[in-house]
């Protein structure tokens, strides 16, 4: 099994198998474990017998871990709507009153409801499957062994083991700890990391920063203190997105306009018209019917479930539906160095022996420290691959030294220790980490090593420290540096490319990381970042907000950055306006990603980053987040775009209708006629548009956005359409004279809205043109063929009219042009 462990830089990487730390010579009690001391499982953990016991009495971690809605859900959700509920009724009535033609529209929102469906499973099944592969597994001792299990396997008793960036999945009682600190800032605000002790308690949503240990289950499933808050978090949900909230809010208003409205063209049409009443329903519901834009609700899900489903594909767990819209909107992106920019392992390229060290004596030290660590990061990884235990020296077999105190890897310190009584009997105590942290300023070894860094190499210092508490916060002072430990990092062969990408986009990217600056700039800089030489060590940052908030846009690297300092930064770039995503994979990210618009998490990361991120890069490849960002910028650009087609829809129908009450003539349309014009200028062309390739960043205020173009367009269809009514109401009488009217009506705002259709395809691509093309031929096709003519009550009479009906419409579309070309330049594009 393969776990997380941080590096010298403070980030995290993977680190080889953690030990089981378990004494073949415990016994186990059968009294139930809420009865024992913590240390009663604590060697082997349950039995077999014990554990489906404690299943068949209900105390097993039942917490459902959802990434998706329930199938059940999903019909309610997308059958049970506002509008569905108005539409239906109106269905119903028109079922009985009308010809089937008049009753399309209903069979429309059945098809509509039944793609939403469709679209949103298609999105929870790839989403669950994603989430069975990206789950944690924490590790749990039974029988005397250590074994991975589903989180949800978990019972009552279990002991289970706990390494760095591993997160506390039931709340417990600590049993064993090796320097165990726990981070509890996800539950209780504090950011300090808390040492644990056997016999303290630990909650479930904390977790581990540094060293290990086991802790025994006391409260498992809903019981546990972060159950309700944790199932909340991993459900995919649909809201709490200024998209969603902001079409919300229009079909608020929507609806306070339809009312009145609605209630007075059924005064107007089947009380103060003596019309056939039959008619006079079809006509009022061809009225009340378009003020709805339901077909916005449903694409604005399908575009979201579809774009799941294509970000699933590339291995990429959207953990929240709204991150797809948030990473549209992002302007600037900090990364983590390591497992981001580099690949998790490396290399030591050179030790460099210091002060006259013997260096066989400097290998023997290195070897002991990789021995002295059961969950070695990245860096003491590179160690004992380069220096294993047991292996002989230059001087022959020399006998292990014992370990007589051990201090985990703390990105807060920035160096690990360990104690040694060696092999002559003599004590010693070594301290390896970050030397500009190890070494006071001045020292000349620093020189050397800023020349190593300039080449992006990470250097790390062994110094020997007289013997005391290694975690004493004067233990650095009176080190005496041994020698030099060079590594070399393995650069991601895709990361040059994606940060190409987001140059491109006008996306700022910010490198924030434990390590050096220098060394970080380096490395940026051969992946062609742009302002790499811009670099700041992150002890010099400016404490203020503001002047925090300057320096991150001034520079592009950061080095030595503690885990409070990135979410300091985050904070100060989101003060300036600015919309943050934050990627990372260790412990020490954890802080940063939940702060940030949008946090993304490599599938390898430790459980706590996981667990906060809104995005999971299953496949660990940083080139994934173009596809996201791309994904977004798609879903919200074109969302937009058709909204407006929509809602245009809506306002011409509402003035309409107000037009109609106003001056008591018949409304000129039947439900048939809006069901034609909807599908061909709306339904249709904004199914395809809405699915388009879009690279343009989303911009705020969706609201605005959409309704300064709506608006006029809305009144100008209404009003071109109403005059072409009222101008073939004085030209035809007779016999199918309301049929003419409505035809030629019928034929003006079909042209207004293609041409709105027209505007909202621009930039031009073959395809749109096409599909504009397409839909004006299906109209044109249902004028020429006699029985559609019939089906669709669409006959244009005479020439005259007709002709009269195209000029108005050209007029409306020369003024549409005026209009979207002002609001343009009023109020930016």
């Amino acid at each position: 099994m393969t776990q997380r462990a941080l590096d010298s830089s403070g980030e995290q990487t993977p680190g080889p198998s953690r030990p089981a730390m378990i004494d073949a010579g415990a016994e186990l009690d059968p009294v139930h474990p809420m009865d024992l001391p913590p240390s009663a499982h604590d060697a082997t953990g349950l039995t077999t017998a014990e554990v489906a016991e404690r299943v068949a009495r209900g105390e097993v971690n039942d917490v459902p871990v959802r990434s998706s809605r329930s199938v059940t859900e999903i019909v309610r959700a997308n059958v049970f709507t506002r509008f569905n509920l108005i539409i239906g009724v109106l269905w119903v009535i028109m079922l009985f009153v009308a010809p089937i033609q008049d009753s399309l529209f209903g069979f429309v929102i059945v098809a509509n409801t039944g793609i939403g469906i469709i679209q949103e499973w298609r999105a929870k099944k790839t989403l669950d499957s994603l989430a069975v592969i990206g789950e944690a597994k924490p590790t749990v001792r039974r029988d005397g062994k250590a074994a991975e299990i589903s989180t949800h396997e978990i019972v009552l008793g279990d002991v289970v083991e706990l390494g760095p960036g591993d997160k506390v999945v039931v709340d417990g009682t600590v049993a064993e700890a090796d320097s165990l600190e726990v981070d509890e800032s996800l539950l209780t605000g504090e950011a300090d990391p808390v040492l644990k002790k056997p016999g303290d308690p630990v909650m479930s949503g904390s977790f581990v920063v540094a060293g290990g240990g086991a802790f025994t289950a006391t409260k498992v499933g809903r019981e546990a203190y972060a159950a309700q808050l944790a199932e909340e978090a991993s459900r995919f949900t649909l809201v709490h997105s200024e998209l969603r909230s902001g079409i919300s809010t229009i079909l608020k208003y929507v609806t306070w306009m339809m009312v009145p409205t609605a209630i007075g063209l059924i005064i107007s049409q089947l009380v103060v018209k003596d019309n056939n009443f039959k008619d006079s329903v079809a006509r009022t519901v061809g009225g009340i019917v378009p003020m709805i834009p339901e077909g916005l609700v449903l694409l604005t899900s399908v575009a979201f479930a579809i774009g799941v489903v294509r970000l699933g594909r590339k291995q990429c767990l959207v953990q929240e539906l709204p991150a797809i819209e948030g990473l549209a909107r992002v302007d600037v992106v900090c990364l983590d160095k390591t497992g981001t920019l580099t690949e998790g392992g490396m290399d030591i390229t050179e030790v460099r022996p210091l002060n006259g060290s013997d260096e066989a004596y400097v290998h023997q030290v290195l070897r002991s420290l990789g021995s002295s660590d059961p969950r070695p990061n990245a860096s003491l990884q590179a160690i004992i691959d380069a220096y294993p235990a047991g292996e002989k020296s230059d001087k022959g077999a020399e006998a292990a030294w014992s370990v007589t105190d051990a201090m985990p890897f703390s990105s807060a310190r920035k160096y690990s220790g360990a104690a040694f009584t060696e092999t002559d009997g003599t004590s010693s105590a070594w301290l390896l980490g970050a030397p500009d942290v190890l070494l006071p300023d001045g020292d000349p070894t620093l020189d050397e090593i800023e020349h190593l860094n300039q080449q992006g190499l990470r250097v790390l210092l062994l110094a020997r420290v007289p013997s005391g508490e290694l975690d004493a916060p004067d233990a650095a002072e009176g080190d005496v540096p041994t020698a030099l430990v060079v590594l070399e990092q393995r650069l991601r062969p895709d990361a040059a490319e994606t940060l190409k990408y987001f140059a491109q986009q006008n996306v700022a990217t910010k490198v924030i990381s434990g390590d050096n600056a220098v060394s970080v700039g380096a490395v940026a800089g051969k992946l062609g970042l742009a302002g790499a030489e811009n670099t700041l060590d992150a002890r010099k940052m400016p404490t203020d907000p503001d002047d925090m908030a300057t320096a991150m846009e001034q520079n592009a690297v950061f080095g030595r950055v503690t885990p409070q300092q990135k979410r300091d930064m985050v904070a100060a770039l989101q003060s300036r306006g600015h919309t943050v995503a934050m990627t990372g994979d260790g412990v020490n990210d954890v802080l940063a990603l939940k702060d940030a618009d949008i946090g993304v998490s490599m599938g390898s990361g430790s459980e706590a980053t996981r667990a906060v991120a809104q995005i999971v890069l299953l496949n660990n490849s940083f080139a994934t987040l173009p596809s996201v960002v791309a994904e977004g910028r798609r879903v919200i650009g074109n969302i937009t775009r058709v909204a407006t087609l929509f809602l245009t829809k809506t306002v011409y129908s509402v003035l309409l209708a107000i037009l109609v009450v106003c001056t008591q003539v018949e409304y000129p349309f039947l439900p048939r006629h809006l069901t034609l014009l909807s599908t061909l200028t709306i339904g249709v062309p904004a199914f395809f548009l809405a699915l388009a390739p879009n690279k343009e960043r989303a911009q705020p205020h969706f609201v605005r956005r959409v309704m300064r173009y709506a608006i006029p367009s809305g009144v100008i269809a209404a009003t071109a359409t109403f005059t072409t009514y009222l101008v073939a109401r004085h030209h035809y009488s007779g016999p199918g004279a309301l049929e003419a009217e409505t035809s030629a009506a019928t034929l003006t705002l079909f042209l207004v809205s293609m041409w709105v259709l027209a505007i909202i395809a621009r930039p031009y691509t073959w395809w749109r043109i096409g599909l504009v093309a397409a839909m004006g031929l299906g109209f044109l096709i249902v004028l020429v063929v006699p029985w559609l003519q019939d089906f669709f009550a669409l006959k244009l009479v005479g020439t005259t009219m007709p002709w009269a009906a195209v000029g108005i419409a050209v007029a409306a579309a020369a003024l549409l042009e005026f209009s979207w070309r002002l609001v343009g330049r009023r109020f930016g594009a």
